[in-house]
């Protein structure tokens, strides 16, 4: 069984509440290239749901399916239930926000915002209201009069947000939305993002290759490698118990280790690391070797420890109390690696690619 019906087969489609997007077999190649390669997902209405993925995984292609930027091959796109594959876009009940903002440059802020509205022909006062109410939503109340140039990156992104969600759509697209933030702001613009969603219960689809931003923010994610979908399910259920060696190797920091024609992966945070010499505990995995390589990160240090056996073993620690130069000091000790039996997990082999595929 591939991992794709392993996947739906753990999770029926059938299994959700009502869809706010469903995806029925849905196909785009450009030539002989596959962008998305049959891709079946449902999305529960209020749902935080991200799709991550390397470069030209899919997932990009996928939103603007979503969007209708793009037509399918084959396939289909339905939001609510209803078929909407071959409406344009302005005729799907959906807003997407990118990474560079696309506000216009020569409006105001307020105008920016009200743009959607005003197209759609709403009244003046109806507009002026909830325009108001959005940027007091986005934190933005006095910024209405200014011009997109004299805004900062972090408060550009949120009015590319009060556009889109003023219109008050059925579900929101991101497109790395926070890619051009500074890694602080960044972070802030996560928990806002979830803040936000949570409060106004819309759906959003988030695209990213940042893992980070997927484990912090999203109710369920779809792993996406040359254009399919390798696992779906909460962050957690994802880090911890990944599908295969892709999965393992993308989502976090894994070792992936092999033995008797199988593999393994077990996660970095999760290795003891003793100095050489010491008894093992009865029932833990075992492997001795010599720290090559450290990597002093602030609040952790990363080991690479290369093992007697043969291969390499990556290994977190928090620096509670080490400093960098004790953890440097460290590179070239003999050293005792330790790990739990539940910590091992058995994990299928990377899917063969298909001629033609990305």
């Amino acid at each position: 069984m591939s991992v794709q019906e392993r996947t739906s087969a753990e999770q029926p489609l059938d299994s959700f509440p009502a869809a706010a997007v469903r995806l029925v077999d849905l196909r785009k190649s450009y030539g002989e290239v596959v962008a998305v390669g049959g891709v079946d997902l449902e999305i529960p209405a209020g749902e935080f749901f991200t799709m991550l993925g390397p470069s030209g995984s899919g997932k990009t292609t996928t939103l603007r399916l979503i969007a209708g930027f793009e037509q399918p091959d084959a396939g289909r796109v339905e939001l609510d239930g209803i078929d909407v594959t071959s409406q344009p876009p302005y005729a799907r009940d959906v807003n997407t926000v990118f990474q560079d903002y696309a506000l216009f440059p020569h409006m105001t802020i307020a105008e920016n915002v009200a743009y959607g509205l005003r197209v759609k022909g709403i009244g003046k006062a109806e507009r002026g209201g909830r325009v108001e109410e959005m940027l007091r939503r986005m934190r933005l109340p006095d910024v209405g009069g200014r011009k997109p140039s004299q805004l900062s990156g972090g408060q550009r992104q949120r009015v590319a947000l009060a556009r889109a969600l003023v219109n008050r759509p059925q579900v929101l697209l991101l497109d790395e939305p926070l890619g051009a933030l500074d890694l602080k702001l960044r972070q802030e613009m996560q928990l806002f993002l979830k803040s936000l969603q949570q409060d106004l219960g819309i759906t959003f689809i988030y695209v990213t290759h940042d893992q980070d931003e997927a484990l912090t923010m999203s109710d369920r994610l779809a792993v996406f490698d040359r254009g399919r979908i390798e696992q779906i399910g909460a962050p957690a259920d994802v880090y911890e118990h990944p599908a295969n060696a892709f999965v393992a190797g993308f989502v976090g920091v894994s070792n992936v280790i092999e033995r008797d024609g199988k593999r393994f992966a077990v996660r970095p945070e999760k290795i003891r690391m003793t100095e050489s010499g010491g008894a093992s505990a009865p029932g833990e995995h075992a492997e001795t070797g010599h720290i090559r390589d450290v990597v002093y990160a602030g609040m952790v240090t990363r080991y690479h420890v290369a093992l007697d056996r043969g291969g390499e073993l990556q290994v977190v620690r928090q620096n509670l109390e080490t400093s960098s130069s004790e953890a440097l000091d460290a590179k070239g000790k003999a050293v005792l690696l330790e790990w739990s039996p539940e910590h091992t997990l058995e994990i299928d082999t990377e899917p063969e690619e298909t001629e033609g595929e990305r």
